[in-house]
Order: structure tokens, then sequence, then C-alpha cells
């Protein structure tokens, strides 16, 4: 009875001090996250007690498995399992710990940053450098535990020596994603483009949702995701409506008759912007900016607090003044001449409109 006892009683043991451990571990951090909320890390360490709970188990079943009797046929592969689940559940626990601590610092200066660029930026600095963290991770496990079996290690020893080719050859065969990695570093720490900035790649206008080490994600106003590769931001010119800031300026042109009454169309203006609650204030104007034989071309200029904003207001602003010119001054509206023109006037006789002209008037037709 000796030989089931003695690992029952091992394996009972090592599972009721790791629930304890682990339920007094969530008690302290509960009580240190009710003292203290202005951060959230404390919250946020609660998510690593399992694999805590794992790698402790681990640690006291590797320790005392030989002395306990379990498995004595198998002791090396018993060994072994124990050493890739410890490994295993290290690595889990650290990122856990990593990730708790990053998005702590996120949330705490997010929530006391004025500046919404800034924590763009920090936002895609602290994912990036996450997912780096936990590649790193993850890969250095991996060897771990892929050197726990001795035919590996002659493996790595044979790869050691043959470092240099290997190095050239991965390098050739990686360049692509060596240079997405790259790139994704330079955009993370260059501030170039950030997530949540507005931009427009290819003609495509979106909001960039994503950033990772090899792609990045753009998200079109109409929901559609433009998945790109990180290089492309550091190699070709594209529009970052964010940077520096994301207050917006738009236009709005009409075509319209040269009879148009321009400053009665300003004054409408300043009234039309009082009822858009997405204009921001900063400015407003109206101005004739080109001309041709038929129209004049009229631009109004607006702002908003962001690119989305400044769309909606460019519209409501087109909408408004047409259906205020079509309800008050409708001989503003373009029009195809119908009347013959004028004849040249004899010399040194002044010019001076003919019954036509003014009936043509009369009747809205220039």
């Amino acid at each position: 009875m000796d030989h089931v006892l003695r690992p029952v009683t091992v394996i009972g043991g090592s599972l009721a001090v790791t629930l304890l451990a682990g339920w007094l571990l969530d008690l302290l951090l509960r009580r240190i996250d009710a003292r203290h909320p202005e951060t959230p890390l404390w919250g946020l360490l609660r998510r690593c007690r399992l694999p805590f709970r794992l790698a402790l188990c681990t640690v006291l079943l590797r320790s005392s498995y030989r002395e306990a009797g379990i498995l004595p046929r198998h002791p090396v592969g018993v060994g072994r399992a124990l050493t890739l689940v410890l490994i295993a559940s290290a690595a889990w626990l650290l990122v856990g710990i990593a990730t708790a601590v990053v998005d702590a610092a996120y949330a705490r200066y997010a929530a006391g940053a004025p500046d919404r660029a800034r924590v763009r930026r920090v936002r895609t600095q602290v994912t990036l450098i996450q997912r780096v963290v936990t590649a790193v991770v993850v890969a250095v496990a991996i060897a771990s535990m892929l050197l726990t079996f001795p035919a590996m290690r002659a493996v790595g020893a044979s790869l050691l020596a043959s470092a240099g080719v290997l190095g050239i050859v991965a390098g050739i065969a990686a360049q692509s994603a060596l240079g997405n990695l790259f790139a994704g570093l330079q955009i993370a720490f260059g501030d170039t483009v950030r997530i949540g900035d507005t931009v427009v790649v290819d003609k495509e206008w979106g909001t960039v949702e994503e950033i990772t080490l090899t792609f990045l994600t753009v998200r079109t106003w109409d929901e559609r995701r433009i998945t790109m590769p990180v290089s492309y931001f550091t190699a070709k010119p594209y529009e970052n409506w964010s940077r520096g800031g994301a207050q917006m300026t738009g236009t709005v042109f009409w075509h319209l008759d040269h009879s148009a009454p321009i400053a009665l169309m300003r004054e409408q203006l300043g009234h039309v912007l009082g009822e858009i609650p997405e204009w921001d204030g900063r400015g407003a104007g109206l101005a004739v900016t080109d001309t041709t034989p038929n129209t004049v071309q009229v631009r109004a200029v607006v702002t908003a607090k962001d690119a989305d904003d400044v769309w909606t207001v460019r519209c409501a602003v087109r909408e408004r003044l047409i259906t205020w010119l079509v309800a008050h001054h409708p001989y503003a509206l373009p029009r195809i001449a119908t009347s013959p023109a004028l004849p040249a006037p004899p010399p040194g006789e002044p010019a001076h409109p003919g019954p036509d002209l003014v009936a043509g008037r009369a009747r809205g037709v220039s």
C-alpha cells in the first residue's frame, strides 16, 4: 500500500498547497487593488492566477516525484514531462505579468494625458513592445523545451558550429519578414503612424485599427479592412490626417451663376455653421476661387475636431446652402444661355444692354 499511498499523498498535498497559495495570493491582490484604485495593475495581475498555480504545482511535483515514487519505472519520462510543463507555465506566467504591467502603465498614462495624439503614440509603442516581449519569451521557452531532449542538444551544437552559414541563408530567406519586423519597430518609435490615426493609402481613406510587427490594418469608412505590410509605411508616401493633431480643415465647392449673391451666401454660411454641432468654431470662410465663361466657383472653408466631424460638416453645409439657394435665390444656380449674343457696338459708342438681354434677364435666362 505504501507505493500507492505515497504518490497519492504527494500529489494531493501538492494540489492542496497550490490551491491554498493561489487563494492567498488572490486575496492579497484584491486587498491591494481595493486600497489603490488609482492603478489597475493589481486587478490585472489577478489574471495570472492560473499560470501561477500551474507553475507552483509543477515545481512541487518536480522536486518530490522521485521520493514519492510516481511511476517509478519511468522516472526520466516523468521528470522530462514535468520540466516541459514547468517551462511552459513559467513562460505563460511571465507573459501574463508583462502584459499586466504594460496595460496598467498605458491605462494610467491615458487617463491623465490631455494630448490624444500622444496617447495613440504610446498605445502603438506599448502594443508592439508587448508583442516583441511575448515573441521573445515564447521563442526562448520553445528552445528551452527542445534542449531538454538529448538529441536536440546535439542538433543545437551542430547548428552553433555552422551558425555563420545558417545566418546567411536565414537572412536571405527571411529578408522580407525581417524588413517588416524592423519597419514595425521603426513605426513604433519613429512616431510616423499610430493606432487611431486617419490615413489615406492607395486612395483609400480609413483609420489605423491594428499595428503588429509585420502588418498594419486600416479600417475604411465603409467597415472594410485593408491589411498592408508595415514596410509600406516606411517606403512609400501616404497621407496621415492625424499627424500633428486630429483637427481638420475641409472645403466645400459650388459652381454657380455669375449673379450669385456671394455676400448673402457668406452670411448664410455663418447661420448654417451655428446649427451644426460638429463644427468646432475655429474658422470659416467663403470666397470666389475661380471663374469660367458660364459659372463661378465658390469655396467655403470649415473646421472640425477630427476627420469624421469635418466630413459631416462639409456634407451639411453643402446640402443646406444648396437648399437655401433653391428656395431664395434660384437665379444663382448655373443655367444654359439661350439668348443670342449682343453685337459689338460701333466704334465710339458706349456699350448698352439690348432689349433681348433685358427680356432674357426678366425671364430668368442669362
